[in-house]
């Protein structure tokens, strides 16, 4: 039988190491079994070395590794203890221990592992001195690397040679600096000398054995997919010219790290400069993904592939997979950051920053595609990866996995700023137009236009897109300097948003300039498709039966010219099962003081529009419609483990909580299309969600759904109903 596998390790993400030597000259015991100390074999010659790595980690933190028999190697977290800990911290200069990891927290080490079940009772002056299976004698994998967390607190008088000062072998900041400097910097900066943080300036790394697998490691962790050779020719004769400080001689990635800090390298001595004979500085050439160039057919052309929904800022966000036809998610058993980085670049991003677990970016609805996905980094696309099929029992949206990936610096913080709001999460917009700042128009000001200018500053969803301002600090307001602004919604900044040329505004700058309040999360609302397609049928109902839908507009225009009471209207009916996959409630944008009592359904309108019902033909025209007044949102079901929290009865909050569902059965009132004027034949049955944006989501292009419909003046079918976005062309296909 096999060990129990860790499940922490599918919550925290998985990081390759650093080579940070943080070493102490000991006595090396030679190998031994049945958990005792172990003599050294030739003590006079072969001394242990310890040493910190991983990342991302401190200099007092990481996975500890141990040198032995000429091989770096790992310590399992098999019956690791704070004692063990406090052993290592001490053996590297460190007065004590302040905790320890387990489960490779600091990512997966590569070679031997040499220890396992290690039992120290605290005051050993050396690991090796603790019992332990024996040097190599090991039943685990590196997912089970053991780490610690030291008192950054030096032991006085703690002097080795061989200890090296771990903040001049810390390269968690890389740049690009260009050569050609220009007059206005062109961002995302693509090409440039490879420069880490050092101390309060920037050294270079000698490229004698620099290899294209090192570029792309570098244009990952900025950002960038691909990578592209380098004319060094261009730049040997400026670089020759300058003073240039090698910290790092060599390095050698394999290419699929997700960081220069997890490949090994060579550093240059403390305080000297390596002279890099016959090298330069190295030098990369990155090319940036579709997002951030012009090659728009490009970018359709991934998106239709892979997508990641749920995120609040670019490059983050649930993984999403399309497979026959049918979007599904991921399952994180064993997701890693080699596995996210494959996933980050094919969108067109770099490596990964993190491999996120557990449904962190909200639940997917539908098929899981993938479970158990094993990548090694360099594949070209998630599917080449070797991974298994789902079953029932396997996996549930719970595990549905997701990404952060590395982007490159666009600026575009820059040229905008919130102000005079309670937090930094809302205020008044304010724009930089040329080298003067002012205010935005907030005639036409909505949502779309509100999270752009979320997501520019990094502030996630917008909540609110306020067009009154009057009520905030305006001590300090500037002029109006832009108006007319309306954008689609993906744009990354409000300045490539339509706008007008020159400014014209009727409204006051300091009483109606355009404002936002700001989120981390937002609701997501889907309609579950195959519930539309399963409960669909025609009903033929009196006139008599009807006033109070006629009341509420729920029937077409030509039934205000019908012989009331007599008669009756052909209806299509179904069920309408509307989730809340998000990461927050959905509320009505109105407060209860502006709800509308309908006496007739005796209950509260909190929307005057929550979902619209359309049939078209063929070309994408309307030939019949219905729409759904929010009768009330409430939380009809959740699922497991998830408490309901809003209820229309007593004039109770109406919302959708996330992990529940607003059900509306095909028998109430409004849950139809009047279709007594459709002549038959085929046509396209669409529904959408808060189609008008009222109310903040993370995703608005799944609150749509269609369906193909045949309607023979008799009977009706509804087939490949799906999610998809809102019909906006008259040259539709299914």
């Amino acid at each position: 039988m096999g060990k129990p596998r860790h499940r922490q390790q599918l919550v925290l993400t998985l990081l390759f190491g650093l080579w940070f030597p943080c070493c102490l000259t000991q006595t090396t015991p030679p190998s031994r079994t049945n958990l005792g100390p172990t003599p050294s074999s030739s003590p006079q010659t072969e001394r242990l070395k310890v040493r910190l790595a991983g990342y991302p980690r401190k200099h007092n933190e990481g996975r500890i590794e141990l040198f032995y028999k000429g091989e770096w190697g790992t310590i399992c977290d098999d019956d690791f203890s704070t004692a063990n800990a406090n052993v290592l911290c001490r053996q590297m200069g460190f007065v004590s221990a302040t905790g320890w990891t387990h489960s490779a927290k600091y990512g997966k080490g590569q070679g031997k592992i040499w220890l396992d079940n290690v039992l120290c009772n605290g005051g050993e002056k050396s690991i090796e001195f603790c019992k332990s299976r024996g040097w190599g004698n090991s039943d685990c994998t590196h997912d089970e690397d053991a780490g610690v967390v030291c008192k950054d607190e030096r032991i006085p008088g703690f002097v080795d040679s061989n200890v090296i000062d771990v903040s001049d072998r810390n390269v968690e900041e890389v740049r690009l600096r260009p050569v050609v400097v220009t007059a206005k910097k062109k961002l995302p900066i693509t090409e440039g000398v490879v420069e880490v943080k050092h101390k309060d300036g920037w050294a270079q790394i000698c490229d004698l054995g620099w290899t294209i697998k090192n570029t792309r490691v570098v244009c990952g962790m900025l950002g960038f997919p691909h990578e592209r050779k380098v004319n060094k020719n261009f730049y040997k004769l400026y670089l020759e010219r300058q003073k240039n400080f090698f910290l790092i001689h060599s390095v050698g990635c394999t290419g699929t790290e997700v960081h220069l800090a997890a490949c090994p390298m060579e550093f240059s001595k403390p305080n000297a400069t390596w002279p890099c004979t016959g090298g330069m500085p190295a030098v990369v050439n990155c090319m940036p993904g579709p997002l951030f160039t012009q090659n728009s057919s490009l970018k359709k052309k991934i998106k239709c592939l892979k997508q990641l929904k749920g995120g609040a800022r670019m490059g983050e966000g649930r993984v999403e997979v399309l497979k026959d036809s049918e979007w599904g998610t991921v399952c994180d058993d064993r997701w890693n950051l080699q596995s996210a980085s494959v996933v980050c670049r094919e969108l067109g991003f770099g490596s990964a920053k993190e491999a996120l677990t557990g449904a962190r970016m909200g639940q997917g609805m539908g098929p899981i595609h993938m479970n158990e996905v094993k990548c090694l980094g360099n594949e070209k696309s998630v599917w080449s990866c070797p991974f298994k099929n789902i079953t029932a029992e396997d996996c549930k949206h719970v595990e549905d996995a997701a990404v952060r990936c590395n982007t490159p610096y666009m600026g575009l913080e820059n040229s905008i700023r919130i102000v005079g709001g309670r937090s930094s999460y809302e205020g008044r917009v304010e724009v930089q137009v040329g080298s003067k700042w002012g205010t935005v128009c907030s005639t036409g000001w909505t949502t779309k236009e509100a999270m752009v200018v979320c997501r520019q500053l990094g502030l996630g969803y917008s909540m609110h897109a306020i067009t009154e301002t009057w009520y905030w600090d305006s001590s300090n307001v500037t002029e109006m300097v832009m108006s007319g602004v309306k954008c689609t919604g993906n744009e990354m900044a409000l300045s490539q948003c339509q706008h007008h040329k020159t400014v014209n505004c009727q409204r006051a700058a300091a009483k109606f300039a355009a404002g936002v309040i700001c989120s981390e999360t937002a609701s997501d609302l889907v309609l579950n498709a195959s519930l539309v397609q399963q409960t669909v049928y025609i009903e033929d109902r009196p006139l008599h039966m009807l006033y109070c839908a006629a009341e509420e507009n729920c029937l077409s225009k030509s039934a205000a010219k019908a012989n009331w009471p007599y008669g009756h209207r052909r209806l299509l009916r179904f069920s309408s099962e509307i989730h809340n996959i998000g990461r927050a409630d959905f509320k009505p944008k109105a407060g209860r003081h502006s709800w509308v009592w309908h006496a007739c359904h005796g209950h509260y309108h909190s929307m005057d529009i929550f979902t619209h019902y359309d049939l078209l033909n063929a070309n994408g025209t309307k030939v019949a419609e219905g729409h759904k007044a929010s009768f009330c949102l409430e939380d009809t079901d959740c699922q497991e483990g998830v408490s309901k929290r809003y209820e229309c009865a007593n004039f109770g909050d109406q919302g959708i909580t996330v992990g529940c569902w607003d059900l509306y059965r095909h028998d109430i009132d409004c849950q139809w299309i009047d279709i007594t004027d459709v002549k038959p034949g085929n046509y396209i049955l669409q529904v959408v969600i808060n189609p008008n944006n009222e109310v903040a989501e993370s995703d608005f292009t799944n609150n749509a759904m269609k369906c193909n419909c045949k309607y023979d003046g008799h009977r009706i079918w509804l087939h490949n109903c799906h999610i998809g976005k809102k019909h906006k062309t008259q040259n539709y296909q299914l």
